[in-house]
């Protein structure tokens, strides 16, 4: 009998074919359902083997697994959290920059969308198991068998908080075990929901981000509470492989997790078909790189928290510790003093300038900054680390200790004349002259202190003592080491800026030192207060009595009015020093009202540079500095009543003054007193006319100052003893 012929179109070959095909499809088929059952069993033995041996050991193995499995005994891995720093009003300074950026919030701060996502793509039975899901690792454990090792855990979101909070990450089934015994434990101490907090402040997102606060402020520059749905998918997709996923380097590998979480979302009913579609219509996606844990307003002042900071607590508690750090600095005045100094020196090529200003009465460091023309991104901190020689602003510490010891500065006397110092044959003399070569004569100690003469501050010194005067500077709040020479007295120490604003905070608060104060409170991750570091506290010593302290700026104020300091007039009243050093190398000005004191130099940070042509003239005290300090201080106090300097309670009594050999006193009535000539040792009597009265506090308003005279730099220091 002959067959049937084919179906038309078909051939008994291709019949031939296709059960072919099918027959090989079967025994792929079986032999897989066999290897699939071959390592199944390997599985199950492996369990059966851990056990055994767990009895096998008995009573002591038993109690050994027992007790890695007991939390009470395990100690969380810190990951830590970022420090922040904030200024007076609230706003934010900065991070400490740390390896893993991470800030701990409650779950009623993280999205909706980003509780819902992460539940859908990592464990969607999450709110059913008790904190290990055998449906899910029944799914995983076929995973695992086909690939013949653990490549997936079945693991919840409680074992994988177990994980990255308890245990290592290494794959085993040991370690699985331990982890599903862990998991369970914890389910039955903390709810769901904390969980789940614990869970999304801990996962890595990438980029060094971990937990959902620091993911969503460096993928969008926002809070986690702020996340969107396609924002929030996208997030939640990243903890699996953070790297392949990345969005900054693989955009679109990122979308299509992404579009895998969304889809997730919507088959668990996280979400309804209308906003999956609405979502996955969103291919942009919108990533807006953020600088909460990069960016850092004023550096200067930043660097010195830190160091105070670190100091306290140690490095790695400061970077990873979670501290919240409140600090006395005005970002408005911060402001201020930015643009004073932009507006003084505007050309590239300019010398830098520093400022720093404190509140008398307390010691907060109210403002503190640099700028330097042409250059950004400078670390060094020109206010706090720099040590410049200060000029004649450091003849103000001679003129304290001077009136300390009962010298009257109105009576007296000191000639300005080329000055020698040679104290025996075999040490090489030292030489003081007048900047521009010009001298006075006979003249009181505060009408050299208004011209600045370097040749009488030169004789006051010895006759003080640069020991005294050395002592006097670190009482008022110099810290620096001081070298105890003659020439000290006109400034050839290096000090900070830092260092005389707080000196000079000391007179304008009456002779109460007051110690730099930079942070007013330090909150702990925990969110406790630190009440042991005395953060906030102002601490305060009388180191002058108020009537010394009022003598001293009594002169400062003539000196703003007419002395070489007019320059920082702002029309109301305040006190203030000039200071150049040699070769117009620094410039300062330092002054005070009764609310604020304030120090500018200006100068290279690189190094001792002459500043003698700088917008066309020689930098000096009374020039650039003395303006910054007026700009800045107008601006700081615009809305601050006009204050007089407040009358001593306990007035100076003046005494003899013993005086070395170089001064002389007027007394009244006397009609003549005594002067040196250049040479030390011989002196000679001449008439004078008697000294200025003593002026008193200045009135609230007054007219403009004449123009300032030219401020001497100190000449250099004298040369060692010959041995």
């Amino acid at each position: 009998m002959t067959p049937p012929p084919p179906p038309r179109g078909r051939s008994r070959r291709d019949d031939d074919d296709f059960e072919s095909v099918l027959r090989r499809t079967r025994r792929r088929r079986d032999r897989g359902r066999n290897r699939g059952r071959r390592r199944l069993r390997v599985f199950l033995v492996s369990i059966l083997v851990f056990l055994l041996a767990l009895v096998a050991g008995g009573v002591g193995a038993v109690a050994k697994f027992r007790s890695s499995c007991d939390l009470s005994k395990l100690r969380p891995v810190e990951n830590g959290q970022n420090s922040f720093v904030y200024a007076a009003d609230g706003s934010l300074l900065g991070s400490i920059p740390a390896e893993k950026n991470r800030t701990s919030v409650g779950l009623h701060q993280v999205s909706v969308w980003e509780r819902r996502a992460t539940v859908a793509i990592e464990d969607r039975r999450f709110y059913k198991h008790g904190g290990v899901d055998y449906q899910g690792i029944l799914r995983a454990a076929w995973s695992d068998l086909r690939a013949g090792h653990v490549v997936q855990g079945g693991s919840t979101i409680a074992q994988q908080l177990v994980r990255n909070l308890y245990i290592s990450k290494e794959r085993t089934f040991k370690r699985k075990i331990k982890e599903a015994c862990l998991a369970i434990k914890l389910s039955r101490r903390w709810s769901k929901d904390r969980i789940l907090s614990e869970y999304m402040n801990q996962v890595y997102y990438g980029n060094h981000a971990y937990g959902i606060e620091a993911a969503a402020q460096t993928y969008f520059s926002k809070h986690a509470r702020n996340l969107g749905l396609d924002q929030a998918a996208l997030l939640a997709g990243l903890p699996q492989a953070p790297s392949d996923y990345d969005p900054f380097h693989r955009p679109a590998t990122a979308l299509v997790r992404r579009d895998e979480v969304l889809r997730a979302m919507l088959t668990y009913g996280a979400i309804t078909p209308v906003q999956y579609r609405e979502a996955v219509a969103q291919r942009d996606l919108r990533l807006r790189p953020g600088r909460l844990y990069t960016r850092i307003k004023e550096p200067y002042f930043f660097s010195y928290v830190r160091d105070q900071l670190i100091a306290e607590y140690g490095a790695n508690t400061v970077r990873t510790g979670g501290l919240r750090v409140y600090t006395t600095i005005d970002p408005r005045l911060q402001r201020a003093a930015v643009r004073a100094i932009k507006q003084t020196l505007d050309l590239r090529n300019d010398p830098a300038s520093a400022v720093v200003s404190i509140a008398p009465a307390t010691g907060a460091i109210r403002a503190m900054t640099a700028v330097t023309p042409g250059r950004s991104g400078n670390q060094f901190n020109l206010v706090a680390q720099a040590r410049r020689q200060p000029g004649s602003t450091f003849k103000v510490f001679v003129l304290t200790a001077a009136i300390a010891e009962g010298m009257n500065p109105d009576s007296t006397y000191y000639t300005s004349a080329p000055f020698r110092y040679q104290p025996d044959p075999y040490t090489p003399a030292w030489d003081v002259q007048t900047y521009d070569h010009t001298y006075a004569g006979s003249i009181s100690v505060t009408s050299a202190t208004l011209r600045s003469d370097n040749t009488v501050y030169a004789q006051l010194t010895l006759d003080v003592g640069p020991d005294k005067v050395a002592a006097m500077a670190h009482r008022l709040g110099v810290k620096s080491h001081l070298d105890v020479v003659p020439a000290m007295g006109l400034g050839a120490d290096a000090i900070s800026p830092l260092e005389e604003a707080s000196a000079f905070a000391t007179l304008a608060a009456g002779g109460v030192y007051s110690k730099p104060m930079a942070i007013t409170k330090v909150v702990l991750a925990g969110g406790k207060v630190d009440t042991d570091a005395g953060w906030g506290q102002p601490q305060r010593k009388r180191v002058i009595s108020d009537g010394v302290a009022y003598e001293v700026t009594r002169i400062l104020q003539m000196n703003v009015l007419e002395g070489t300091g007019v320059g920082a007039y702002f029309g109301r009243p305040a006190a203030g020093k000039t200071g150049t050093t040699d070769n117009h190398a620094d410039a300062w000005f330092s002054g005070y009202t009764p609310q604020l004191e304030t120090t500018v130099w200006v100068g290279y940070p690189g190094g001792e540079i002459p500043m003698e042509n700088v917008h066309g003239i020689a930098v000096a005290g009374g020039t650039f500095p003395a303006t910054i300090w007026h700009l800045f201080m107008q601006a700081a106090l615009w809305r601050a009543p006009a204050l007089d300097f407040v009358s001593p309670v306990n007035p100076v009594e003046w005494r003899s003054f013993r005086q070395g050999r170089y001064g002389s006193s007027y007394y009244s009535g006397s009609g003549s007193y005594y002067s040196p000539t250049t040479t030390a040792g011989t002196t000679t009597r001449s008439g004078a006319p008697p000294p200025p009265p003593a002026t008193t506090n200045t009135a609230t308003t007054v007219a403009p100052p004449p123009p300032p005279p030219v401020e001497p730099p100190p000449p250099p220091p004298p040369p060692p003893p010959m041995p």
